[in-house]
């Protein structure tokens, strides 16, 4: 990357954070600073780094998508983490949030469906030194309850309920973001809290637009 393009970059990340982020109300320094530590033009396709900081979703390869840096801060701050949280990820893609909750957490577990997309997220991760951050193909609608119980679950993909799997796997105090609608592409974000072994408490967010979860608790 030239030096121009270094410049004209970060100057389009800072112009994001304050326009897109801060005066759009979103609070947390930590994920302020997560946001500006991390490169998002290393998370998207060669042809669109120049794209890389526009507050839009771009595609990736599957045909699937990463999600623009405002929902991706507004999820990591619904989560309310302290930094030594051990969170779960459903929907790597290309690995771009998982790197920002790297920053926001003590560890991060990411679960993929899609084998091209959790093989290229986990050397991409690796190679740009996310070491907190665990790459796994499979399920996830059924999470990963290996690593359980998670003090944080982010979803980011839609969902006709909220899956019973990452409900178990939530932590007493914790807490679940999650998109969840009766149709595949247009749902409420809703944040559930875990108040002791039996009872959960949920509240509605906002409305947002997410690709299906897809998997034996999704669509």
């Amino acid at each position: 990357m030239t030096r121009y393009l270094e410049q004209e970059l970060a100057g389009q990340k800072q112009r994001m954070i304050d326009l897109d982020l801060v005066a759009r109300g979103i609070r947390d320094q930590a994920v302020i600073r997560a946001i500006r530590e991390v490169a998002r033009e290393n998370f998207v396709p060669d042809e669109l780094r120049y794209h890389a900081y526009d507050d839009n979703p771009l595609p990736i390869e599957d045909g699937q998508t990463i999600s623009q840096p405002y929902i991706v801060a507004y999820m990591i701050e619904a989560l309310q983490l302290g930094g030594r949280e051990r969170v779960l990820e459903i929907g790597t893609g290309s690995g771009y949030a998982a790197a920002v909750l790297s920053r926001c957490a003590s560890e991060v577990f990411t679960v993929e469906r899609i084998p091209d997309l959790a093989e290229s997220a986990r050397e991409r991760l690796a190679r740009l030194g996310y070491r907190n951050v665990l790459v796994h193909l499979g399920d996830g609608t059924l999470g990963w309850p290996e690593h359980a119980p998670y003090h944080g679950i982010v979803v980011t993909a839609g969902a006709p309920e909220v899956p019973a799997g990452l409900m178990e796997q939530l932590a007493v105090g914790g807490r679940l973001v999650i998109p969840v609608g009766a149709v595949p592409h247009l749902q409420t974000l809703v944040r559930v809290r875990r108040a002791d072994e039996n009872s959960f408490h949920r509240e509605e967010l906002c409305a947002v637009r997410f690709v299906p979860l897809i998997g034996e608790q999704g669509w």
